[in-house]
């Protein structure tokens, strides 16, 4: 079954964040990893939610998606994200 990240990214760095996101596509292909958005126009359809850039990685499998965030290739980069943007990120498996 697909897994996948859902993350609302509110960006404080654009410097540092332009570094990190440059650096994730190499991160996703070992693990099967694919961006199905990135970004792009956001349209509100119902309730209060605000988000500030969506992004949305998808994976084979839930093991595949642990193994990518948890990885090393991943772990390397991940303080560039966290040192630049605010997130709030869900995993989900999904059809």
């Amino acid at each position: 079954m697909a897994a996948y990240v859902i993350a609302d990214v509110h960006v404080d760095d654009v410097e540092t964040y332009s570094q990190y996101s440059a650096r994730v596509p190499a991160t996703l292909a070992p693990y099967g990893g694919r961006f199905a958005v990135r970004g792009g126009a956001i349209t509100r359809a119902e309730g209060g939610w605000k988000p500030s850039r969506i992004v949305m990685l998808e994976f084979p499998d839930m093991a595949r998606l642990k193994a990518w965030y948890n990885g090393p290739e991943y772990q390397a980069i991940l303080q560039q994200r966290l040192d630049s943007a605010t997130t709030s990120m869900i995993f989900v498996e999904g059809a």
